[in-house]
């Protein structure tokens, strides 16, 4: 089967697994069952098994999956099982939250540059990284091989930034702004807007409610 043709959604259901199977790791535990899998994530054995056969076998009959090969198998299909190197754009608040994390290189996504429009910013250290300007954005990339990027920017300058990406050589992009990029057949975007998934939870809340939620007295909202 080719790639294109795998649901995304059964793509998507891979990094859960993959994080669950490095918390057990991290347990020592040695084997799972699909059923044992589903049941930690609230997916059925059956969708397990479904989503992992269309990368491959990896069960062993009597035992399950190991998981430390199950592991190593949802790496390579990810490709987490080499080093990214990313650059960031937009050093605001977010994006000084985001150079903050330590959790990327764990995953193989390095941070290797900063990049920001504002001239009072750039210059800035955070860390290893010094906030460079967006002028330095096309030699960086091609200098140290860059194909992913995290967007961090305002929404009146995200395409024009993607642009910018797409230009300098980015063919993924990891989209902050609370708006829809328009990038050419090739380039990825994964956008992450977290409001969308407050309102996402809102809405489950509601349905969950025995009574409907009213807003705060007029006098409540508008105090502080």
């Amino acid at each position: 089967m080719k790639f294109e043709d795998i649901p995304t959604p059964a793509v998507h259901r891979l990094s859960f697994y993959l994080r669950q199977l490095e918390a057990l790791k991290s347990t020592d535990r040695r084997t799972i069952s699909s059923k044992q899998l589903g049941e930690s994530l609230g997916y059925t054995d059956a969708q397990v098994r479904k989503d992992l056969a269309y990368f491959g076998q990896f069960g062993h009959p009597g035992i399950g999956y190991r998981v430390d090969e199950l592991i190593s198998q949802l790496r390579k299909i990810l490709g987490t099982d080499k080093i990214w190197s990313v650059v960031l754009v937009g050093a605001g608040n977010l994006g000084r939250a985001l150079m903050a994390y330590r959790g990327f290189l764990r995953k193989g996504f390095q941070l290797v540059a900063v990049f920001d429009a504002d001239n009072s910013k750039v210059g800035q250290s955070f860390g290893d990284l010094n906030v460079l300007p967006m002028s330095d954005l096309q030699k960086t990339v091609l200098a140290q091989r860059v194909r992913l990027a995290v967007l961090a920017v305002p929404v009146e300058s995200a395409q024009a930034v993607a642009d910018q990406l797409v230009a300098a050589g980015v063919r993924g992009i990891l989209n902050f702004a609370p708006i829809s990029v328009a990038v050419p057949s090739g380039t990825a975007v994964q956008s992450v807007d977290l409001a969308v998934q407050l309102e996402q939870l809102s809405y489950q809340m509601n349905l969950d409610a025995t009574e409907p939620v009213s807003p705060p007295p007029a006098d409540a909202a508008s105090a502080g």
